[in-house]
């Protein structure tokens, strides 16, 4: 394969709790056109990410022109995603969806610093859809099990990313482990409200 077609990154699964922990974007090579990182505590660089959860509210909060903003919720805390004129399939996607629903978001990390330092991280849509629950049931397994390897490998010698991480971040990783335990013990929760004969109407 030729060097000159850049490869379409992979998007990473990861939970809002450890996605709003992340701060720091890093670049790999003096390229301008070099993708931007950000840098996932558990060791993880992620140029584009992939999250399923759902839409509970959404703003238009823009001066001139449309700029959405979407809060969309998993089962570990809250993503914000933004979408102006620069993204108009996933601004009229903003625009046509009633909350709440269940919505898959491809899109690039985003991180702002505000004025008292601290950094907020959203996410710059790509794509927005609207999705069942059993494909946001899957992204939350998938996810913890993505979450569960990358901290499964965080002590691991060779771990760049890894180390990157402990320095970056001084963060315990088993609190994402406790995220994505409690992520999937709420995906058994729900299937067991649900075999408990008919929901009452």
């Amino acid at each position: 394969m030729s060097q000159s077609v850049p490869s379409r990154e992979v998007a990473r699964r990861v939970f809002a709790a450890e996605y709003n922990d992340a701060s720091y974007t890093f670049k790999e090579s003096d390229d301008e056109r070099a993708p931007l990182y950000l840098l996932l505590p558990t060791g993880e660089r992620a140029n584009r990410v992939f999250v399923v959860g759902t839409l509970t509210e959404k703003e238009d909060v823009g001066e001139d022109s449309e700029y959405w903003r979407g809060r969309i919720v998993d089962p570990t805390g809250t993503f914000f995603t933004y979408a102006g004129q620069y993204q108009p399939e996933a601004a009229s996607a903003l625009r046509e969806l009633e909350p709440p629903a269940y919505v898959a978001v491809v899109g690039k990390p985003r991180t702002y610093e505000t004025d008292d330092g601290s950094v907020n991280v959203s996410v710059r849509p790509e794509s927005i859809t609207t999705v069942g629950a059993a494909t946001r049931d899957r992204w939350v397994a998938e996810t913890a099990a993505r979450t569960l390897d990358r901290i499964e490998a965080f002590d691991d010698e060779g771990n760049e990313y890894a180390r990157m991480a402990r320095e970056q971040y001084d963060l315990p990783v088993e609190e994402y482990r406790d995220a994505a335990v409690a992520a999937l013990q709420s995906l058994d929760d729900a299937d067991e409200l649900e075999g408990e004969g008919e929901a009452p109407a």
